[in-house]
């Protein structure tokens, strides 16, 4: 990037971000999905599926979220460490486009033992030897130790994204954001203190990368796991300390100007 492209670009990001990253935000998108609780646990696991369910019309998303929660008592934490078997009875029939019973089962599954012996779902993103936060190997240990179970269903792995695939994860990039970032905006939470904000990605989707490629800030054809680095890179140009805040910036250029 030249001097004159940053020198003009970066005041047009910032002025998106400060227009776009308001509690207006929140009406329409999955976000508000964790913002209807206060438990940090609770947060979490609301945050989860709706950042997993975030794929197509975010009305639905947001509405499937709802429903599965209510499935749950609105009490998600509650119900994913103490549910029992006959409980699941009323998960049978829940899906969400390719996200089947099966699926759901499965994650409540995985919830539950996971919970059982740790506080914060933060952990399941660090590792336990390394305290140079890298998102790549992260990410790569939370699919790992996702299924890292007999029980997990062989359908269920196209529904947590890894690097290892060259995928974007542009979903968990998302959930990360909202957990790490500070919450001065009313937006992000900040909950989770150990991951740096300088080592979240953008959560890339057909939308951000259509206005990084006008922009001239992403060049590479594929959109994969290299083109969010890519971009993140790009952007660590204006804001090396917190490069994921110009996707609210990248978005709203997108979707909420049109």
């Amino acid at each position: 990037m030249t001097k004159k492209s940053k020198k003009v670009l970066k005041p047009l990001l910032d002025d998106l971000y400060e227009k776009y990253s308001t509690p207006d935000f929140i009406q329409s998108d999955p976000v508000q999905i964790p913002h209807m609780y206060d438990k940090r646990q609770d947060i979490e696991i609301a945050g989860f599926f709706a950042a997993v369910f975030a794929w197509g019309q975010r009305i639905t998303i947001i509405n499937k979220s709802k429903e599965l929660l209510e499935r749950m008592g609105d009490s998600p934490y509650e119900f994913i460490v103490n549910h029992s078997e006959k409980d699941l009875v009323h998960f049978m029939d829940f899906k969400h486009r390719t996200f089947q019973a099966d699926d759901t089962l499965y994650f409540l599954h995985w919830l539950q033992t996971y919970y059982r012996d740790n506080d914060t779902l933060e952990d399941a993103f660090l590792h336990s030897n390394n305290d140079q936060f890298d998102s790549k190997s992260s990410l790569i240990y939370f699919h790992d130790l996702f299924f890292d179970d007999p029980l997990a269903p062989e359908r269920t792995r196209k529904h947590v994204a890894t690097p290892a695939r060259k995928s974007t994860c542009k979903r968990l990039n998302m959930y990360l954001r909202w957990m790490v970032r500070p919450n001065d905006k009313g937006i992000d939470f900040g909950l989770w203190q150990r991951i740096p904000l300088s080592g979240l990605m953008i959560p890339l989707d057909l939308h951000v990368e259509k206005t990084a490629r006008q922009l001239g800030l992403l060049k590479r054809k594929q959109r994969d796991w290299q083109a969010v680095e890519e971009l993140t890179g790009a952007l660590k140009a204006f804001d090396p300390e917190d490069p994921a805040k110009y996707d609210y910036a990248l978005f709203g250029l997108s979707i909420l100007e049109k």
